[in-house]
């Protein structure tokens, strides 16, 4: 059964950092492209950015320059680097492998606060 985990949510400042984690397991990770999407409050869940499984990588215009997507084969996990974090960024983030069907994670929530 595939399964995606996501950690490093929490409260940050803006300006600040933080790196999302996406561990994956029960699939071939390396085979599949994966995503980060978020969902503000009372909004459509919107992507934020994508990565294939051959490391070639798209951003939504709003987080480009400032997010960065990664994976690793050996840890079978994504990553999502999140520096410059405004209040607007504040949403549950998700993961998602796209396998043969689309695997999601339960979610991981970011709040840019002062």
């Amino acid at each position: 059964q595939v399964q995606l985990v996501e950690s490093g949510g929490g409260l940050v400042q803006p300006g600040g950092s933080l790196r999302l984690s996406c561990a994956v397991s029960g699939s071939a990770f390396s085979l599949y492209n994966m995503a980060w999407y978020r969902q503000a409050p009372g909004k459509q869940r919107e992507l934020v950015a994508h990565i294939t499984h051959t490391g070639s990588t798209n951003y939504a215009d709003s987080v480009k320059g400032r997010f960065t997507i990664s994976r690793d084969g050996v840890k079978n996990t994504a990553y999502l680097q999140m520096n410059s974090l405004k209040p607007e960024d504040t949403a549950v983030y998700y993961c998602k492998i796209e396998s043969w069907r689309d695997y999601w994670g339960q979610g991981t929530q970011v709040t840019v606060s002062s």
